[in-house]
């Protein structure tokens, strides 16, 4: 089990040190950003006063002035005395946001395109954060393969297939979210269908995650299901983790040199990901 060490000197409990700001922002502007930041720094869901004003780096007054106006818009709700949580209104933000995400027929193309460069099935999973973080499939090109003939039950579709522990997407999304998101995703038990090369210490998956945002891809082993392998890499959304592209192949088929694989994975991510940016490539 992934062990846990005491708060560095001077933090705030369920507080990460490391994400907190270098110096107190100067403007209004500024500062109420900084406290709405404070909740992504955080671990878990609700907090008190005195933990999100050390998230932000400000003092608990001016962090109590700017929580109580944003009570009032709906940016944070109140929860019993003195702890906060996130409002609807900064939900109905990111769902605003997210409405001018790439296109299907878009997207669809890369993944055909993938499909006829590799051999294997394509997929572009999205992270779908609603009922806590999980990935979502919302597209994929199989060729002419039977759905049956991958081998994966309705159970595995909505368990194994959604965690985040399991299979490269899922750690390639892990890797790039916020260290609170991802203490919560390591707390979570490891699916029971999954496969066998699932990382089940919670330290060596830890590592894998260091190493996907250096290397920029990730490679699963039967992670989510027997005799299956993967490469995945990151959809991004200017420096916000969107989903990731997965490329899907036979075990007995994967090559002893993934670099051509690892390659068009990664260039079907990267034109994904460009595709968020460009409103008028994604309404073609």
């Amino acid at each position: 089990m992934k062990t846990t060490t005491a708060p560095a000197i001077g933090t705030v409990p369920g507080q990460h040190p490391s994400n907190a700001p270098s110096k107190p922002p100067s403007s209004l502007a500024a500062r109420a950003f900084a406290v709405q930041q404070a909740f992504t720094r955080l671990t878990g869901d609700v907090h008190p006063l005195r933990a999100i004003a050390g998230a932000a780096g400000l003092d608990d007054a001016t962090t109590h002035r700017i929580l109580q106006t944003g009570v009032g818009d709906g940016v944070f709700e109140q929860v019993g005395r003195g702890r906060y949580r996130l409002g609807t209104s900064t939900a109905r933000a990111g769902v605003q946001a997210m409405a001018h995400s790439p296109g299907a027929a878009s997207t669809h193309s890369v993944l055909e395109r993938l499909h006829r460069a590799t051999g294997g099935l394509a997929l572009l999973y999205v992270l779908a954060p609603f009922g806590g973080a999980k990935r979502l499939c919302t597209d994929y090109v199989i060729g002419d393969m039977d759905p049956a003939e991958v081998g994966m039950s309705a159970e595995d579709v909505v368990s194994v297939s959604r965690s985040l522990r399991t299979g490269a997407s899922g750690r390639v999304i892990l890797a790039h979210l916020p260290r609170s998101i991802q203490d919560l995703v390591l707390a979570e038990e490891v699916p029971p269908t999954a496969g066998p090369g699932v990382i089940r210490d919670n330290d060596a998956l830890a590592a894998t995650l260091d190493e996907i945002r250096r290397l920029g891809f990730g490679v699963g082993r039967q992670e989510c299901m027997p005799g299956w392998d993967s490469v995945a890499a990151p959809v991004h959304w200017h420096d916000s983790i969107m989903g990731a592209v997965l490329m899907l192949k036979r075990s007995t088929e994967m090559p002893t040199d993934l670099r051509p694989l690892i390659f068009h994975t990664l260039k079907a991510a990267e034109s994904i990901s460009e595709l968020t940016t460009s409103p008028v490539a994604a309404a073609i």
